[in-house]
């Protein structure tokens, strides 16, 4: 049996370990970081003032450039646009896609997103593009993703430290990597927040989604948990966007949730959306024999691709058996990764599942040709996402003159679709059995009614025009050129 005296020994052997180990964390927090700051920083300045190019080098940070969606298309046209106002810069295109040559990158964009780039666009390859995969972290998603791209950023920086940097895909915790450590101009184009008030609230009332586990949703203590957590995040987030000289977002949806957590001037600029080509597809006065309904969005969760075949389930039970055959649900979008791929064969399933298979078809990274074809033979449009931020494909659903419905909230609601008689645009649903009976009323309406949608529809996108994102582009970021 040991001594008393040994006992209190032992104890006080150990306190003193733990007093040291806490004197140095605090000496690493207080001297070490900083040290290693300075040293990083004076490293990346100096060896950017060793450059022998006389150009001015404008880094675009878009890991998953080659994903061929909406934010792909803002950051193609935003290129293109620097391209022909500053053509002596030299542009270069962070990108994870590590299986794709520059040109193919680059013919891709043609083919898929009818944007033809100027010569001078090289790309940076990066290889650690995993760490921002959501795959990666079963918990506390958020946060590990932020800190994967910060050391994607790292990867980016130590390859090229560019005297301007924008990051379009909305990677804002890389922007004090860039402004503080690689001493860059910085600017950001955001299509949505990567926390909101509402994701708080959410949270708070134990509503389960996909972001929400029903673990989490089910208990107070894990909600309690959640709840602190966003918050700390939040607070992280709102610093980061601070490093952003200049700030562009999408849509009134993401202006109203930014403003909310950040606190900094933000310039509204809608995405380029293609309009004047699908305005000019010919509309006859009765939709053909087969309805095919059209669907535009990327095989992502949040793109709630299941509550489309479930409105599909629903519709076959309040119209016609002779008239559901004829229907028609076409689903047009690209794939990032296997986890996308995963997706697809997931709604495939569920189609047979739901006995739709015979009314369900799917497009996965269809050429443009391949989709204007689409947009010409199809007669309604439909859009399930929650809180879309803007919503590009609604758009150009639209702009094609197909009689359009999406989820009533973010960018549809705010900005895009009109639904008050007289004026209607377009029309909104939340539930499976509200877009069943809108698609019902729709097949329905008379042919005034139909014209009457479909030209005041195509009237109002021109607000999205791509010449008049170029325009407010290129004005909100000229402050990075001076």
């Amino acid at each position: 049996m040991p001594s008393f005296f040994t006992i209190m020994l032992s104890l006080l052997y150990s306190t003193k370990i733990v007093i040291a180990f806490v004197i140095f964390l605090i000496t690493l927090s207080l001297v070490g970081l900083p040290l290693v700051f300075f040293i990083l920083r004076w490293k990346f300045i100096a060896a950017k003032q060793r450059r022998k190019s006389e150009k001015q080098i404008v880094g675009l940070f878009h890991p998953y450039c080659n994903a061929g969606g909406g934010g792909e298309k803002v950051l193609w046209v935003g290129l293109l646009s620097l391209q022909r106002k500053y053509p002596d810069c030299e542009f270069y295109v962070y990108t994870g896609d590590v299986e794709a040559t520059p040109q193919e990158i680059v013919e891709k964009v043609q083919k898929n997103l009818n944007v033809t780039l100027e010569k001078n666009v090289k790309f940076i390859y990066l290889h650690k593009r995993k760490w921002l995969e959501a795959r990666m972290y079963p918990y506390f998603t958020l946060l590990c993703q932020s800190l994967g791209s910060l050391y994607l950023g790292f990867e980016a920086l130590s390859l090229l430290n560019p005297d301007i940097l924008i990051d379009t895909m909305g990677y804002t915790f890389t922007l004090p990597l860039f402004k503080y450590v690689g001493g860059c101009k910085t600017g950001s184009y955001l299509h949505y927040p990567t926390i909101t008030t509402d994701m708080l609230k959410r949270v708070s009332n134990r509503v389960a989604m996909y972001n929400n586990r029903n673990a989490i949703a089910r208990s107070p203590f894990l909600t309690a948990g959640k709840l602190f957590y966003y918050r700390i995040f939040a607070a992280l987030y709102s610093w980061a966007g601070q490093s952003s000289d200049v700030t562009l977002v999408n849509s009134t949806f993401t202006l109203e949730h930014l403003n909310n957590i950040w606190s900094q001037p933000l310039h509204l600029v809608y995405p380029p959306c293609e309009v004047d080509h699908l305005k000019k597809i010919q509309r006859g006065n009765k939709h053909l024999q087969k309805i095919r309904i059209l669907s535009l969005a990327q095989f992502r969760p949040e793109k709630d691709h299941p509550l489309q075949l479930q409105a599909l389930y629903e519709l076959r039970e309040i119209i016609p058996e002779d008239l559901f055959a004829n229907v028609i649900l076409v689903m047009c979008g690209s794939c990032r990764n296997e986890d996308d791929r995963m997706r697809v064969k997931d709604l495939q399933d569920l189609s047979k599942h739901l006995s739709l298979e015979n009314n369900v078809e799917f497009r996965v990274n269809i050429t443009y040709e391949e989709l204007m074809e689409e947009f010409a033979n199809a007669y309604l449009g439909i859009h399930t996402m929650l809180d879309e931020h803007f919503g590009i494909g609604v758009v150009e659903l639209m702009a094609a003159g197909l009689l359009t419905v999406a989820h009533k909230s973010g960018g549809p609601l705010l900005d895009i679709i009109e639904t008050s008689e007289g004026s209607r645009l377009g029309f909104l649903a939340t539930t499976a059995d509200e877009y069943a009976h809108v698609i019902r009323y729709i097949l329905y309406m008379s042919e005034a009614e139909v014209s009457g949608v479909r030209e005041r529809a195509r009237a109002s996108v021109d607000r999205f025009s791509t010449k008049k994102f170029q325009d407010e582009f290129l004005r909100a970021i000229e402050p990075l050129f001076k």
